[in-house]
C-alpha cells in the first residue's frame, strides 16, 4: 500500500493550490484529479477576474498553468477518481477507482461544487456559448444586452439583481406562480424595472446560430391553459442551486443540510482531525476562483501545521 504525509482529492483552484504550497512546504502531496481534471473552470471560456491576467485567460489555459506549477515544486498529479475514504482511524485510507489504495496522514478534500442543469439538451450544446451558472463569472459579457434567469430562489434573485446591472433586461423563468426567495431578494428584484418575471414558465429548449438567441417557453405546462412563446436572449443562467461533491465521504465527515462539507472557525479543518476541505464543496456562499485558491492555500497551512504539532515526518 502506497503512503504519503498529505492526499489531495480534486484539482481545482483549491486542490491545484494547496498542492502548490504542500510541495513547497516539501510535504510531497499526491493528487488525484478526480472526473474532471481542472475542476468547473475547464467549461469556461474566458476568466477576466482573476488577478494576475490583465488580458483574461481561457479557464483550461489557467487550470493547465496551475497544474504545471504544482508539479514544478514536486506534487504527484495523477489521474483518478476516488471510489472510497475511510476516515475512521489514521493513517486514512483512500482507495481510487483503479483500485489502488493510499494511505494518508492528511487528506485535503478539494472536490467542488457541481450546477444543477435543467436537463434540456441545449444546455449541453451552448455551454460557453450563452449557457452559464455563474452570473458573477460570466455576467460581464452580457453588458446592455438581453437574459434570462432560470430560479425562484435567493440565488436566482441575487443572480437577476446582478446582472440588471450589466443587462439591458433581465426575465426571470420560474417554475411556480411565487418566487420562493427571501422577502428582502423578492423586494431588490421588485424594485429593478429591468427586471421581468415569467410565473408558472418552463424552458423547452435554447436556439441561435453557435451561440444562444433566443429560448423556446411555455407557460402553464401541462395544463388545458398550456401556451408556448418565445423570448429572444443572448444569455441562457441556470440559479437552480449547485450539488457538492460529496457523496464519497457521506457518513465519514460532518455535512450541512446541502451536503457541503462542515469547516471549524477560520481553518479548513473537518470534524476529523487531519482531514480538511477547500474550495466550493465547503462554500456554498461565494464559489469563485479566487476564494477557492485561497482556501487551498488555507488547507495547505493547515496540513503543515497538522502535521508538525503531531510530529510526523
Amino acid at each position: 500500500m502506497e503512503r504519503t504525509k498529505c492526499l489531495i482529492i480534486g484539482s481545482g483552484p483549491a486542490g491545484y493550490t494547496a498542492a502548490i504550497y504542500a510541495s513547497r512546504a516539501n510535504i510531497a502531496p499526491i493528487l488525484y484529479a478526480g472526473i474532471q481534471p481542472g475542476g468547473q473552470l475547464i467549461t469556461t471560456t474566458e476568466i477576466e477576474n482573476f488577478p494576475g491576467y490583465p488580458e483574461g485567460v481561457q479557464g483550461f489555459d489557467m487550470m493547465e498553468d496551475l497544474r504545471k506549477q504544482a508539479v514544478r515544486f514536486g506534487a504527484d498529479v495523477r489521474n483518478g477518481v476516488v471510489a472510497k475514504t475511510d476516515f475512521s482511524k489514521r493513517p486514512f485510507i483512500v482507495t481510487i477507482d483503479d483500485g489502488n489504495e493510499i494511505e494518508a496522514e492528511t487528506v485535503i478534500i478539494a472536490t467542488g461544487a457541481s450546477a444543477k442543469y435543467l436537463g434540456i439538451e441545449d444546455e449541453k450544446k451552448y455551454n460557453g456559448a450563452g449557457v452559464s451558472a455563474c452570473a458573477t463569472c460570466d455576467g460581464f459579457f452580457y453588458r446592455k444586452k438581453v437574459v434570462a434567469v432560470v430560479g425562484g430562489g435567493d440565488t436566482a434573485c441575487e443572480e437577476a439583481v446582478y446582472l440588471s446591472n450589466l443587462a439591458s433586461k433581465v426575465y426571470m423563468i420560474v417554475r411556480k406562480d411565487y418566487l420562493r426567495a427571501s422577502k428582502v431578494m423578492q423586494q431588490r428584484v421588485a424594485e429593478k424595472e429591468n427586471i421581468e418575471i415569467l410565473f408558472n414558465t418552463n424552458t423547452l429548449s435554447l436556439y441561435g446560430e453557435n451561440k444562444v438567441q433566443g429560448a423556446h417557453l411555455v407557460k402553464f405546462k401541462g395544463t388545458d391553459k398550456e401556451q408556448p412563446f418565445d423570448i429572444a436572449i443572448d444569455g441562457f443562467f441556470l440559479a437552480i442551486g449547485h450539488k457538492p461533491n460529496t457523496d464519497v465521504f457521506n457518513g465519514q465527515i460532518n455535512l450541512d443540510e446541502q451536503g457541503y462539507i462542515k469547516t471549524e472557525g477560520q481553518t479548513t479543518a473537518t470534524n476529523v482531525a487531519g482531514v480538511f476541505a477547500a474550495g466550493d464543496v465547503a462554500d456554498p456562499r461565494y464559489r469563485q476562483a479566487i476564494t477557492s485558491a485561497g482556501m487551498g492555500c488555507k488547507a495547505a497551512l493547515d496540513v503543515e501545521k497538522f502535521l508538525v504539532e503531531n510530529n510526523i515526518k
